[in-house]
């Protein structure tokens, strides 16, 4: 890897250390706000909605100018989030504002690794980037956690300006002021996101255009023998972890007696599991072999079911680096699989969008389900158990849908397998 994939990583590490460091800020102003509790869990959904709803843009735009510039531009939506957070905008409404700018990173983010990048080196690129990805999330959680402790946020609030009345009062928003810096710093790394040379398209002139042109582009990798596997497996795995992140806090309250930090811990060290799988798949998983993890996806169903049974802290964090693992294992391989059918059939930008749209469609449908299952009374246990089943069945279904691709299409298939094939690396050779 050389010097400019290196940038693209340190861009994405400082702001998706700030993502996840906002939303514990983000947080507080609820709390600040007395707000109630189960509005907390509505800046996950306003975060997410636009993903899914801007996704036929995010995709175009992504295509439209090089990808270092549309990082830039989109972190600059998120200070702007930011900003109307510290001038008392409603924190749903102004982090709904950073999820604008999450939605249009995303595709850029992604988008260049397959044009900067040997199609042979995506799954080692997938794995550094997933990687630090969850590195972020864990160091994020705790970078606003610090920002918001009492010594911490004291020290800040004692910073003043002459002449300038910050309007800066509160822990959370001292927190916030120092996430603005560090999205900053994501900024001017994005300045040196290397050129790609990669031919850019044009938008349509026309916005019905833009959705026409995104359905063909859903339709296209949903109908791809290889690009509608990878694009099921994606969609479920993303929907099922946005899930287990909520039922591991509760099955932690009530199983282990953890209260909402030592569960918040927990879900780190299943972050520390994720980052182990995902560098194992990079060193061991070639492109065109990424199909042979789905039975992984079968048996991380099955463990998670094994959490009905557990109720001792340290069996709990061996548990779940276990299912972290698998999920880093089986997830990196077949994102990459489908940045590689996606950058070929519809360009890279515009397939991490239809990727996007699929994936948070699937969050916002798989926790609303959890979310009704817990409102009529129902276990954590029986959810747990309910939960497991389907991503074990969903894994086995999409199996068995390969199966008969290979079967019924044996040729198309062993045409794309054998062009992914070509992008794989050369085998090692001893000296």
């Amino acid at each position: 890897m050389n010097r400019g994939f290196y940038i693209i990583m340190a861009a994405q590490f400082f702001s998706s250390l700030a993502d996840n460091a906002l939303l514990v800020a983000a947080i507080a102003l609820l709390m600040q706000a007395d707000a109630p509790s189960w509005l907390t869990p509505y800046l996950k959904f306003f975060f997410v909605i636009s993903y899914v709803l801007l996704a036929p843009y995010a995709g175009a735009f992504a295509d439209r100018l090089p990808k270092g510039q549309v990082m830039f531009l989109a972190n600059g939506v998120k200070i702007v989030g930011c900003v109307l957070m510290l001038w008392g905008i409603d924190p749903l409404a102004a982090y709904a504002v950073v999820g604008l700018g999450a939605a249009a990173y995303s595709p850029a983010k992604y988008g260049i690794l397959t044009e900067y990048l040997p199609h042979r080196q995506l799954v080692l690129a997938n794995g550094w980037i997933e990687g630090l990805t969850v590195a972020s999330i864990i160091l994020g959680t705790m970078l606003g956690g610090v920002l918001l402790h009492a010594r911490v946020s004291g020290v800040l609030l004692h910073f003043d300006f002459p002449f300038i009345d910050t309007g800066i009062d509160t822990p959370g928003e001292a927190a916030i002021a120092i996430i603005v810096v560090v999205y900053a710093i994501a900024a001017l790394f994005n300045l040196e996101v290397p050129r790609t040379g990669v031919i850019l398209k044009h938008l349509p002139a026309d916005p019905l255009d833009t959705i026409a042109d995104f359905g063909r582009c859903v339709a296209y990798l949903w109908k791809d023998r290889l690009g509608q596997i990878s694009l099921a497996v994606t969609t479920l795995f993303w929907g099922a972890g946005a899930t287990l992140q909520f039922i591991v806090i509760e099955w932690a309250r009530v199983a282990l007696h953890f209260d909402l930090s030592k569960a918040a811990i927990l879900q780190g060290v299943t972050a520390v599991g994720i980052a182990i799988g995902a560098v194992l798949a990079s060193a061991w998983v070639s492109l065109h072999r990424a199909v042979r993890v789905i039975p992984l996806g079968m048996v991380m169903g099955i463990v998670v079911v094994s959490m009905m049974f557990v109720n001792q802290v340290w069996l709990a964090v061996g548990l779940m680096i276990l299912i972290g693992a698998m999920a880093g294992f089986f997830v990196v391989p077949m994102n990459a699989l489908l940045q590689h059918r996606g950058h070929h059939l519809v360009g890279a930008g515009r397939s991490i969008a239809v990727q996007n749209f699929n994936e948070n469609t699937s969050i916002l449908f798989m926790i609303a389900m959890y979310s009704l299952l817990l409102n009529v009374g129902h276990s954590i246990y029986l959810v747990i158990l309910l939960f497991g089943l389907f991503v074990a069945c969903a894994m086995g279904l999409v199996q068995l849908w390969f199966w008969r691709n290979r079967r019924v299409h044996a040729d198309e298939v062993e045409r794309l397998l054998a062009f992914a094939r070509a992008e794989d690396p050369p085998p090692r050779t001893r000296n």
